[in-house]
């Protein structure tokens, strides 16, 4: 009894420890477009270590992450990485200021441009390595289909990674460590 009681706090530490960290789809449904009203959508959102922006934009657009200077002035020459796939994911790996345009410069004239103040996760007492930006799947992430941009009607709060999977873990782990105790 007293092994599976301390299995049973195990497997709840397992679970405290798991990271929180949440995906931002930028633009919520209109995704990264001119039509997209991006500092609204930026808005009132917190953004941590740990956290990953994630791009949806059609073939007229790119991603490019720049410096502030390149930011305010929508220069992509000496961008410091730069995405054309339709659906980049950009994981924030580090506490600061993070700056990404459209590599069509009048776009970038016209507001599509995102400004992030990623902030340190003080809850996170793991730090994880956070993987490097990987395109995704066009099938199972939907582009846009539209360009209006509706942000009453939707809200892109950030969706929880992680949780479930170390409590499944935990559960298996537990129900077999279980049935391990009643063997003969």
């Amino acid at each position: 009894m007293a092994k599976l009681i301390l299995l049973s706090l195990l497997a709840i530490f397992c679970f405290a420890l798991t990271s929180h960290a949440a995906t931002y789809v930028v633009g919520d449904t209109s995704g990264w477009d001119i039509s997209t009203d991006i500092d609204s959508w930026a808005t009132n959102k917190t953004f941590n270590v740990g956290d990953v922006l994630l791009f949806q934009y059609s073939s007229s657009h790119s991603v490019s992450e720049v410096n502030k200077e390149s930011f305010e002035t929508c220069n992509t020459t000496n961008s410091l990485t730069t995405f054309s796939n339709g659906n980049t994911t950009v994981t924030l790996s580090n506490a600061g200021k993070r700056y990404f345009v459209c590599g069509n410069k009048l776009h970038c004239l016209g507001g599509m441009k995102l400004q992030v103040n990623v902030l340190e996760d003080e809850k996170k007492s793991v730090t994880v390595g956070a993987p490097e930006a990987q395109p995704q799947p066009q099938a199972t992430i939907p582009k846009p289909s539209s360009k209006t941009n509706n942000p009453s009607s939707t809200a892109s709060d950030g969706f929880i990674n992680g949780g479930i999977g170390s409590l499944i873990i935990a559960f298996l782990f537990m129900v077999s460590t279980m049935f391990g105790l009643f063997q003969i």
